[in-house]
């Protein structure tokens, strides 16, 4: 049986406008979690990832130095995907972070 109801909405919508800078989350490695307490996705706002960044920082002071370099480009041993997509080929800090956007921070893995 299908849903008629055309104000119904999917348990799966985040956010069905798709604003910039609407509500988007970022989840976190283990070595940075001591920063937010343990959390592994924290919520954030921000119409870019750097936005993003910066609301993170405000509410989990340290990670914004973790994540961006002085020059607030991505650190060179850490990766970030916005939707799984690698920020480095899709305009680091500025990426657009679409609502409901998925950012994932890892520490990048070296060895042989």
């Amino acid at each position: 049986m299908t849903n008629t109801n055309p104000t119904a909405q999917s348990d799966t919508t985040v956010n069905p406008t798709n604003e910039p800078g609407a509500q988007s989350t970022i989840r976190l490695p283990t070595i940075l979690r001591n920063y937010t307490n343990g959390n592994a996705e924290v919520p954030v706002a921000g119409a870019t990832l750097g936005d993003a960044i910066d609301d993170l920082e405000q509410n989990y002071p340290g990670l914004r130095a973790r994540i961006l370099d002085d020059n607030g480009d991505i650190r060179r041993f850490v990766n970030v995907y916005v939707n799984d997509e690698d920020v480095r080929f899709a305009g680091g800090p500025q990426t657009a972070l679409p609502a409901g956007s998925s950012v994932s921070v890892l520490a990048a893995v070296a060895g042989g």
